[in-house]
């Protein structure tokens, strides 16, 4: 599930609050990496288990207007293809899935007001008039129409954004990532016809295909650990590159992506050193200054160059330097 630029960010963000606050343990550290790890995947589980409520709404809208004292024919003789669509029973009778809802208290029971505006938008959009025209209904069906609801109806939306806000500490930022393991799962189900929970981490997918890979897990627990421990050496080395610049302008976020950039390019032999710099500068684009991508790129690169020319980088293989 989790890939490594999202398990870079993880990190990033960890040590980032170490930076701000240095009372904070390394034990401590860990520990918030693995609980924001995880909570990526039950921002997962919440999101496709909106599947349940905005059927139940659907339902519930549907037959209020059949019960109206004056129902049009239309209310009468509804369209309840999206109604009995076949996701949301599929979803609702996995007893692994409405476990792990309840395990976690991941639920919509609070959020009516949401529910119903997002009914009432998915209601007035093209590829739900197109899904209601087609008279067969089928899994496949079901599952394409939800994915349009993933892709064109969270992301931007404000609300929603706030109300995970309030929800989780760890859920700023995660939302897109969430929905594409949404989309990536209503696939395997449409395909399967039934849901299976993925991996926390990426390297724990291909490994179940029998791919020998590193382990995710291992590589963002060393790579926080190393950046940590040794953040006031690498905080020293950045202020004390930078000519002309006082301590106190230096933007904090700039910092910390460079002393990860030379803690992974230190302590990663597999890892090429271009790959290493170009993951933080994508970082940077997202969470520093307009002007940080090339300033962590050129600063970066530089003190890369130094430290293996002072032998503290040592590249595994031909090309990784």
């Amino acid at each position: 599930m989790l890939n490594r630029r999202m398990l870079r960010i993880k990190a990033f963000k960890i040590l980032y609050s170490y930076a701000e606050n240095r009372d904070m343990t390394l034990k401590e550290a860990l520990s918030a990496l693995d609980i924001s790890c995880e909570a990526t995947r039950d921002l997962y589980l919440l999101m496709l288990s909106i599947v349940g409520p905005l059927t139940a709404e659907a339902a519930r809208r549907t037959e209020a207007a059949r019960l109206k004292f004056n129902p049009t024919e239309e209310e009468l003789h509804p369209n309840l293809k999206f109604v009995r669509n076949a996701l949301a029973p599929l979803l609702a009778d996995d007893p692994d899935f409405q476990k792990l809802l309840e395990r976690k208290k991941l639920s919509w029971e609070q959020e009516d007001a949401f529910i119903h505006q997002l009914y009432e938008n998915v209601k007035s959009r093209p590829y739900y008039a197109e899904y209601m025209a087609v008279p067969e209904a089928s899994l496949a069906q079901d599952v394409a129409l939800f994915k349009h609801i993933f892709e064109e109806e969270f992301e931007d939306d404000g609300t929603l954004a706030q109300m995970l806000e309030d929800r989780s500490i760890y859920w700023t930022d995660d939302l897109a990532y969430a929905l594409n393991c949404v989309i990536r799962s209503l696939d395997v189900i449409a395909k399967t016809g039934r849901w299976t929970l993925p991996p926390l981490y990426q390297s724990d997918m291909l490994a179940a295909e029998g791919r020998k890979v590193d382990s995710d897990r291992q590589f963002v627990q060393r790579l926080l650990q190393v950046s940590f421990g040794r953040f006031s050496e690498y905080y020293e080395k950045v202020a004390g590159s930078v000519v002309g610049w006082d301590r106190e302008r230096l933007f904090i976020t700039d910092i910390v992506l460079i002393a990860m950039g030379l803690a992974e390019a230190e302590n990663f032999p597999e890892i090429p050193v271009k790959v290493t710099i170009n993951e933080y500068v994508e970082i940077s684009k997202f969470y520093s200054t307009p002007k940080s991508r090339s300033f962590v790129n050129g600063l970066l690169d530089r003190l890369v160059k130094e430290s293996a020319a002072e032998g503290r980088i040592a590249k595994a293989g031909k090309g990784l330097l």
